[in-house]
């Protein structure tokens, strides 16, 4: 760890810039036309440099000081995520640093940010899965479609892509018609999805959910009547008869969620998550889990373990009368 120079100042002060850092900067702006943000935030990174070196030059600072840095950053409460970007930004400048200005070499090479926590994905409970799943409708178009999208999406753990890219049939029949990505099969309760890879993978889909696809397709025949130029595949429309965008299907499923009152944002992925977490939950099996999501390795799959590990430990810490553990 380094000690030469005096401390660096607080990092509430604002400290003016070396001048290799506006060259620097200016180069940015003027010969590759970065965006305002971006440009923002390479000063911003900077202006961090310059407060954490206090009065060591920037040419004479090592990778020890770029480490010290980097801790100081750390415990101070600055997100691994965010120290990772800061050093990247610092590194593009001593890059340029040293072609810009012929050697001092780059003392952020090989330094790296503090390891990131491992995120546990979001899950909804059971009880708040189920009555998100189970809405009541008005019985309007757009509301039968939407429970239809719910009930798949918890049913079936697709990915948002997977959902969107699904027609109402079989259509690769027709070697003249574009290729199927997926489809649904209400005979059989099944759906064929291509997922990452372009990999195929047949899943089942619950007695409620084909109950609401049913509900659905008789709706969308209808808006299909209406609008003569309806995409004649999709199973999923828009109420201009498009195939709908993932957008929308973020914003109506987080509306629901506000309407039902969950009091948390609900996202379409966050759907997929449950219905792993409880299906794992109920069954213990993780190869079946790992097959109806389609994960190429078993370790994408095993983290919905720590998820249930989570559950059994919190009913465990409120029920169990010699429990000692306390968990956040």
């Amino acid at each position: 760890m380094s000690t030469r120079g005096p401390a660096a100042a607080p990092l509430s002060m604002r400290q003016a810039l070396p001048s290799s850092a506006r060259e620097f900067l200016e180069e940015l702006k003027t010969q590759r036309r970065v965006s305002k943000h971006t440009l923002a935030a390479y000063e911003h990174d900077l202006r961090v440099l310059a407060r954490l070196a206090g009065q060591i030059e920037f040419h004479k600072l090592q990778p020890a000081d770029i480490r010290q840095f980097a801790a100081r950053l750390h415990g101070q409460g600055l997100a691994p995520a965010s120290i990772a970007r800061t050093l990247s930004a610092w590194r593009s400048f001593f890059r340029w640093h040293t072609l810009r200005k012929h050697g001092g070499g780059n003392p952020v090479a090989g330094v790296r940010a503090p390891r990131r926590g491992a995120s546990l994905p979001k899950a909804l409970a059971p009880d708040d899965a189920v009555r998100l799943a189970a809405h009541e409708t008005d019985g309007s178009t757009l509301q039968l479609r939407d429970r239809a999208i719910v009930e798949l999406f918890y049913s079936s753990g697709l990915r948002l892509s997977e959902l969107i890219d699904l027609d109402w049939r079989f259509f690769d029949v027709d070697p003249s018609a574009p290729r199927s990505r997926g489809w649904i099969d209400l005979d059989s309760a099944e759906a064929t999805v291509t997922g990452k890879g372009d990999k195929r993978r047949t899943v089942p889909i619950g007695k409620a959910a084909v109950q609401a696809l049913r509900d659905w397709l008789t709706a969308r025949a209808r808006l299909a009547t209406e609008r003569a130029d309806a995409d004649p595949r999709a199973l999923f429309l828009s109420e201009r008869g498009r195939r709908i965008a993932r957008r929308s299907v973020a914003q109506r499923l987080a509306q629901l969620a506000r309407r039902l009152g969950l009091g948390q944002h609900v996202h379409p992925h966050m759907l997929r998550h449950s219905m792993a977490s409880h299906l794992l939950q109920s069954s213990g099996d993780l190869r079946a889990v790992q097959e109806l999501l389609g994960h190429a390795s078993i370790a994408a799959t095993q983290i919905y373990t720590r998820l249930d590990w989570q559950h059994l430990a919190r009913v465990y810490d409120a029920a169990h009368p010699r429990a000692r553990r306390k968990l956040k």
